[in-house]
């Protein structure tokens, strides 16, 4: 069961992306909000999902859905355990904010719920005879949590990978701490880019090539 990856977005279509992860390209289906959030990163940066994994026996292909918190995640869950809902028809209906459905949910408020793609009058109230009182979590999500999740998740990226570029240069390959720290600390001033250990063992050694010319 896939419940999280990171990687980088080799394709995109209008409502999924083919994510290279391991050296794996995944295709993950992407609900219209979580393709609006990471649209404007999708080029320049590494992007990271969490995953719902949907296979059954009668869709045996298993399908990636992904969303950009965990908690989004969790309320898709909660969203397709609606009568009439399945996975496919609620990634068309996340249109607007987990957070503004949440609300709307607990308000009871069926007329903001019908405008959702492919959710009619009849299945919006559905949704909130099942799932009214259960949302209230959803609806408090902060505004910029998203934007302060994926913040702290490429600092807490980085940060693993110059320890791990740290760990060879000093244990492997006989630099002294202080000099490890100088070469990595340039290499990252030299590229904005570097996502992996591999790429920044790259410039640090393209760095070193370069003063030695």
């Amino acid at each position: 069961m896939i419940a999280y990856l990171e990687g980088r977005v080799i394709k995109k279509e209008s409502d999924r992306i083919v994510l290279l992860a391991g050296f794996v390209g995944y295709e993950v289906l992407l609900p219209k909000v979580v393709m609006d959030e990471l649209s404007p990163r999708m080029d320049d940066e590494s992007i990271s999902l969490f995953i719902y994994h949907y296979q059954t026996e009668r869709n045996p292909k298993p399908t990636l859905i992904g969303f950009n918190l965990e908690v989004e995640r969790d309320f898709f869950q909660h969203f397709i355990s609606v009568e009439a809902i399945g996975p496919m028809k609620a990634i068309h209906a996340l249109s607007i904010s987990v957070r503004e459905i949440a609300r709307a949910i607990e308000n009871k408020d069926i007329k903001l719920l019908s405008k959702l793609k492919g959710i009619g009058n009849r299945t919006a109230q559905k949704i909130v005879a099942t799932l009214h009182g259960k949302m209230q979590k959803y609806a408090l999500i902060h505004q910029d949590s998203l934007e302060q999740t994926i913040q702290s998740s490429r600092q807490e990226s980085m940060d693993e990978i110059k320890i791990q570029v740290m760990n060879v240069l000093v244990n492997q390959l006989g630099h002294r701490t202080s000099e490890a720290e100088e070469l990595i600390d340039k290499a990252l001033k030299r590229s904005q880019s570097i996502e992996s250990a591999e790429a920044l063992f790259e410039e640090i050694y393209r760095g070193e090539m370069n003063e030695h010319e």
